[in-house]
């Protein structure tokens, strides 16, 4: 392998790891996943060199969206959100992308198509790199030839939920690059690409989490919203409610009708039917009523085209004159009696899909698309689907709306009963209290489980709130996974209870089957109640006379227990209490799912914080191995390289300066010789003087010792510009030795000379140097030179991109016109100018080497990090941010020695080098 291919493979290399650097730090930066995909497909391309990197992302139907693209200066179309039709991809192609995680390169020139399977299909395991090659569906070449494509590469990208391990990843989408030309792919080029489709992967999991995070988030703030106005004191906002609610789902009316008082609560656009009846009212239709009969407890009813429902063709009437398309039916029961309808209604409207070519879909599976040109497909009558989340959304606001919904029933019931009844009205304001009690303490616990994550703290407050409210003797929660109470809060002196285990079999099978179903156990008296014998002195053994137990249902599982003791004597259970302790039973759910959820969301939030702390070690050291090798590589390559170059001009340079002096001597001789022909043969014949005035004899015998003598010049110049490119490469000194740095510089100075001697582009460097009186310093030699050349290279390159271009100089047009300005002082730029400084320590112990220029300096941000590996600020292709980190090494860690950089921006920059002149410990090469 040469050189120039090791500087290449290393170059790809870099480049590799930039695209992955800079692919991680974007998703550490940002949340926002399509600007995540936007640089993405741009720094693919630029790393592909490819005429167009698009983001394809799958939809539920099967169609796909282009959603995110970069095109190489309009050479292909974009189709940047545009939609391509399901069937354009074979279901057994998906099939591959998922199961196999298969990438497929496609050369149309040949029509070949290269397969290269992540993971084996039949086992999951992963492959080896591979590409396989086979002859491709002329249908398929059809396609990217109408396409103007001539080599495409696909890569799936999975979505996996980082919280539901045991989930099947699904097909997210593809990541696509086009050419307009044929071009090979690699199989380095392939392994790359893979690892930024599985970052990809992880920004669209993050995105996911942080969807699902803020959907939670506002579902909570809808929930508190509608409690605090259902449970406003002395009056509930029934309207005010309703209205929080149509807002929260994005509809454009609805209805909260109540079946006892027959009120209606409307809002937004409202059904009318087209013709007169006794009651307009929708809810107090016979058809509305028969379907409400048929609803269980708990149901919710949604449709996003009402006009498509069979059961509502005569209630759809009263729809037609309006924009409702999408209705979703809240029936509110309280304890299986229905007590009335919450109705959400949502307008419909038209959509504009833009596809990729018109979709002929009686012709898609015969041939393939010809055109691609935009083509915009209206779609009218269109109503937005109810997801899941407005179900759940839903279900949570159901209990809020039938508590809500009783407590004005039982507040219009007191004062009824206090307008007729008086004899009633301690009775009935005492009832009222205890619920109004019940409300204050269920919204103290919910407002507590909000507020907190801990769920034995949680638990806890439920038990304590509850037994204080029931004024029982003892309240517990049992966990029946593991057997065993958990929180017990206990008045008066009885037996704890915490921590115990019922005995084995005591406690039926057949029970936790009841308890899934909602099934709440009254037990009055323990001992005349029905219950197993072992039941029985079990509960007797506690001390417990009368029992409340209602489940805590987490879906359709029970978690435990909720459990009431009353050890004093028996006690017959109220309604009202047993609704309350059901009610905190499902707050108790809550708390538990948000507790596993919080404690899942902080274990996936660990782990991806130690991966990423693991991958920027691993960054880290990979880029100090870089560093190390690419200085070794460089420094040997390059002294390799001067060495052998000044030995090959060395020779024939010898052999020309060491002829010059004799042929110098022989054209005086033949000179002299002519001299005498002209001295003693003044008329020589006609053809001599025809020959001697056709050359121009005189001029001749002027000019030709100024040639030699030029000549000699000359092959001086070429011979201390060798023997300064040997002492700069100093291939034969690598051991550390004694040398003196100033010839270091000086030979460094003659090697840029071209670029400090300026041109058409750039004004003249001078450089002032400023040497002490210092002696031979121990070190490398060569690996100071190059210090030396990074460091005054730098400098050049800040003087040309500062002070020292004309074209920011006023434009203008010679360098003798900027000499008069500069002569004039006119001209707001100094000279661009290099110092450089030699000095000893007042102790003679360190060598001191100062380097600055009065370029435009950089910032503090910029200073802190130009020393750092593979950091530049140079444009792109200009430099790889090697050359101070080498430096830095060199003085630091070969020497022992210390290098710091000076810069202000508008003043400058200085380098400041501090080497021993002796070391006191032998330096390790």
């Amino acid at each position: 392998m040469t050189f120039t291919d090791k500087l290449k493979g290393l170059q790809q290399s870099l480049d590799q790891e930039s695209l992955l650097h800079q692919m991680i730090n974007q998703i550490r930066r940002s949340l926002d996943l399509q600007e995540i995909l936007t640089t993405t497909v741009s720094q693919v391309r630029l790393f592909l060199d490819a005429d167009r990197v698009k983001m394809y992302r799958f939809d539920t139907d099967g169609s796909g969206e282009v959603i995110a693209e970069s095109i190489h200066e309009q050479r292909l179309p974009s189709l940047l959100g545009q939609r391509f039709p399901a069937d354009d991809i074979p279901q057994e192609a998906r099939e591959m992308f998922l199961l196999a995680q298969q990438r497929s390169i496609v050369d149309v020139a040949n029509g070949k198509i290269g397969l290269s399977p992540l993971q084996s299909k039949e086992t999951g395991k992963r492959l080896e790199t591979n590409i396989y090659y086979r002859q491709v569906d002329p249908c398929h070449i059809q396609y990217l030839k109408a396409m103007g494509v001539q080599s495409s590469l696909i890569i799936p990208i999975l979505d996996c939920d980082p919280q539901e391990q045991s989930v099947k990843p699904k097909l997210w989408g593809l990541l696509v690059s086009h050419q307009r030309e044929p071009r090979k792919i690699l199989k380095r080029e392939l392994k790359v690409l893979q690892q930024v489709a599985d970052q990809v992967g992880i920004a669209i999991a993050q995105s996911n989490l942080l969807t699902a995070a803020r959907t939670k988030q506002e579902r909570e703030a809808t929930i508190n919203r509608v409690t605090t106005l259902l449970h406003k004191l002395p009056t509930i906002q029934l309207q005010g409610a309703l209205e929080e609610v149509i807002t929260a789902f994005n509809g454009t009316g609805g209805r909260l009708y109540i079946e006892q008082s027959q009120e209606l609560y409307t809002w937004g656009d409202q059904p009318t039917f087209p013709y007169e009846l006794d009651n307009n009212i929708i809810e107090q239709h016979p058809s509305w009523q028969n379907w409400m009969a048929e609803f269980k407890q708990g149901n919710i009813w949604a449709t996003s085209n009402l006009y498509q429902e069979p059961h509502l063709r005569v209630l759809a009437l009263a729809f037609r004159s309006t924009q409702i398309c999408g209705l979703m039916v809240i029936p509110i029961h309280s304890r299986e009696k229905f007590i009335g309808v919450l109705s959400i209604f949502r307008s419909e409207f038209e959509t504009e899909i833009l596809w990729a070519g018109r979709c002929e879909q009686n012709r898609r599976q015969l041939l393939p698309q010809f055109s691609f040109e935009l083509w915009r497909e209206q779609k009218k009558g269109q109503s937005a689907q109810w997801k899941p989340q407005d179900i759940s959304l839903a279900q949570a606001l159901y209990d809020h709306f039938s508590m809500a919904i009783q407590q004005q029933h039982m507040f219009k019931q007191v004062q009824a009963l206090n307008a007729n009844l008086e004899l009633r009205v301690q009775e009935q304001t005492y009832e009222l209290e205890k619920s109004l009690l019940f409300t204050k303490v269920l919204k103290q616990v919910t407002e507590h489980i909000r507020r907190t994550l801990d769920l034995q703290a949680t638990l806890q407050s439920i038990v304590r709130e509850v037994r204080a409210l029931l004024n029982s003797d003892r309240m517990v929660i049992f966990e029946l996974k593991r057997k065993l109470v958990i929180v017990e809060e206990i008045n008066g002196n009885w037996q704890s209870v915490l921590g115990m285990n019922p005995p084995p079999d005591c406690i039926p099978d057949e029970y936790s089957h009841l308890y899934s179903q909602g099934r709440v156990r009254a037990i009055n008296n323990v001992s005349t109640a029905s219950l197993h014998d072992c039941h029985r002195e079990f509960l007797q053994s506690l001390q417990v006379q009368a029992t409340l137990i209602v489940p805590i249902n987490i879906g359709m599982e029970v978690w435990g227990l909720l459990i009431a003791h009353e050890c004093e004597a028996p006690r017959v259970w109220q309604d009202a209490e047993i609704d309350l302790l059901q009610q905190l039973g499902d707050q108790a759910a809550i708390a538990i799912q948000q507790a596993q959820l919080y404690k899942q969301t902080c274990d996936a939030e660990t782990e991806a914080r130690n991966q990423a702390a693991q991958l920027e070690h691993t960054l880290h050291q990979l880029q100090e191995t870089q560093t190390k090798l690419i200085h070794t590589e460089k420094m040997s390559g390059l002294g390799q390289l001067v060495a052998g170059v000044a030995h090959e001009i060395n020779n024939p340079v010898n052999f020309i300066y060491g002829n010059l002096c004799h042929a110098s001597d022989y054209t005086e001789q033949l000179l002299e010789i002519l001299r005498l022909y002209q001295l003693h043969y003044p008329h020589p014949h006609s053809e001599i003087k025809a020959a001697i005035k056709a050359v121009d004899f005189d001029f001749l015998v002027e000019d030709l010792p100024k040639i030699i003598t030029s000549m000699q010049v000359g092959s001086d110049r070429i011979r201390s510009i060798v023997l300064s490119l040997r002492s700069f490469s100093r291939l034969d000194e690598a051991e550390n030795k004694r040398v003196d740095l100033h010839e270091g510089i000086e030979n460094t100075l003659l090697i840029l000379q071209h670029r400090l001697k300026g041109n058409g582009e750039f004004l003249p460097i001078e450089v002032i140097k400023d040497y002490g009186n210092i002696p031979p310093v121990e070190c490398y030699a060569g690996q100071m030179n190059q210090v030396f050349m990074n460091i005054i290279s730098n400098a050049i390159d800040a003087l040309e991109m500062g002070i020292g271009s004309k074209s920011e100089k006023e434009n203008a047009q010679d360098f003798g016109f900027c000499a008069r300005r500069y002569a004039a002082n006119q001209y707001k730029y100094s000279m661009p100018t290099i110092n450089i400084s030699t000095r000893v320590s007042a102790d003679e112990s360190r060598l001191l080497i100062r380097i600055s220029d009065n370029g435009s300096g950089m910032t503090e941000e910029v200073r802190k990090r130009i020393f750092d590996p593979f950091y530049t600020t140079k444009p792109v292709g200009k430099g790889t941010g090697l050359g101070l980190a080498i430096s830095y090494q060199i003085i630091v860690e070969k020497h022992g020695g210390i290098m710091e950089c000076i810069s202000e921006v508008g003043k400058g920059t200085e380098f400041w080098i501090e080497i021993p002149i002796k070391p006191p410990v032998k330096i390790d090469r």
